[in-house]
């Protein structure tokens, strides 16, 4: 039987409150949590300057914690059950290079921690760049792996600490830029910008149409009558940095054969007058971008107006052309979406994140969202072999703070 419930917002907040009580005697000054989140159509347009329509979902990364009077930052992780820390010291001046150049030897999910720091550090934030540091204790119920962004939560909530802590004005276009470059200088990941924007500047109830040159975001409302559906495949990633970075080359070389800065400024009429004098490959890749960008921009249109009907029809292109053309997708994801789309509820359904294994997602009406998602996890099982986790979610605002 697939998961379809697992632990609630509430309860990651007071089991972490619960814990900081345990080790450190005291309730948290502080508790924060940003949101991981799925995106409903645009992938692989984020770092070709295009599109994106993306929604933060209600999981999120959560770190109760306090102040501490050193520069120290100590993290107790209950999701990986370690307990890592660093000085602020040790990254004065420091030109990043990520883990390999740190002399870390803990590696693995503190180096996101460590990588904002970094970050806000090489800004220069403040008057007097985080002077204070923190001890905390941090979990979540973003799967890790499933490309729904749980480094990004991760990423935004420990900005949201720092910030909390050095006073910090917060500003979420700039703090989700600053939180990219750890990901992509320090970490290494080479990500675009749509992550770290929409774990810092979601809206409840809302997707976000994100413009990724300029960083000008749009609300854009969910239907009241419309459910998403996330729909993990229990299949991940694994290495593919090389298939990505591959690709990344590929956009850029047909961006430099059309002249322009990158792909987000080719439309569909430039790219049908041209396309024959590129490469039949990369011709592919870029077809992909192009109407990507076209659908993403469809898409916010139709939802504003209510048109679930023919945003799930773009998703179901969205998914052929990932497939097809940018060639990310895998057996497991096309089948969940095949399943998905069977379903009489589904007005559509694609892969979501870059690709070669996590998750799909679904738009679904409202009323049907629970047996959508039971009978669509039991016909998935049948065909692959493979137990999915499924999650009707909710679009949640961005990272926050409050008092603990």
């Amino acid at each position: 039987m697939a998961e379809q419930t697992t632990e609630r917002p509430a309860d990651v907040r007071s089991r972490v409150t619960r814990e900081f009580e345990r080790r450190f005697g005291a309730a948290p000054a502080f508790v924060a949590r940003a949101p991981g989140r799925v995106n409903l159509i645009g992938d692989h347009t984020d770092y070709n300057d295009g599109f994106v329509l993306p929604m933060a979902i209600d999981r999120a990364m959560w770190i109760a914690f306090r102040p501490r009077a050193d520069r120290r930052v100590v993290v107790h992780s209950l999701d990986f059950d370690e307990v890592a820390g660093f000085d602020l010291a040790e990254l004065d001046g420091h030109p990043g290079g990520g883990p390999s150049a740190s002399g870390s030897e803990a590696g693995g999910w503190l180096e996101y921690v460590r990588g904002v720091a970094w970050a806000l550090l090489a800004a220069g934030q403040g008057p007097a760049p985080l002077a204070a540091g923190w001890e905390g204790v941090a979990a979540g119920d973003v799967p890790v792996g499933a490309g729904l962004s749980s480094s990004a939560a991760l990423e935004l909530a420990t900005a949201r600490a720092f910030a909390t802590v050095d006073g910090l004005a917060w500003e979420p276009a700039r703090m989700a830029r600053l939180a990219q470059r750890a990901e992509n200088d320090w970490v290494g990941v080479n990500c675009g910008i749509m992550d770290q924007l929409i774990s810092a500047a979601g809206a409840a109830d809302h997707a976000l149409l994100i413009d990724c040159r300029t960083l000008d975001t749009r609300a854009v409302p969910l239907p009241a009558g419309a459910a998403v559906v996330v729909l993990d495949t229990a299949t991940r990633r694994g290495l593919v940095d090389s298939a990505y970075n591959e690709r990344r080359a590929q956009c850029e070389a047909a961006a430099a054969f059309f002249g322009v800065r990158a792909l987000r400024d080719v439309d569909e009429a430039a790219f049908a007058a041209r396309a024959g004098g590129l490469d039949p490959l990369i011709r592919k890749r870029a077809h992909h971008v192009v109407t990507e960008n076209a659908r993403t921009l469809a898409a916010a249109e139709a939802l504003a107006r209510r048109d679930v009907r023919t945003v799930g029809r773009l998703m179901n292109e969205s998914h052929a052309s990932l497939r097809d053309e940018f060639e990310v997708s895998r057996r497991e994801l096309d089948v969940m979406a095949e399943v998905a789309r069977a379903h009489p509820h589904c007005h559509g359904a694609r892969m979501t994140g870059a690709g070669f294994g996590g998750c799909a997602v679904a738009l679904v009406d409202a009323a049907a969202a629970e047996s959508f998602a039971r009978e669509v996890a039991s016909a998935y099982e049948r065909a692959v072999g493979l137990t999915p986790a499924v999650y009707v979610c909710k679009a949640a605002q961005g990272a926050s703070v409050e008092k603990g």
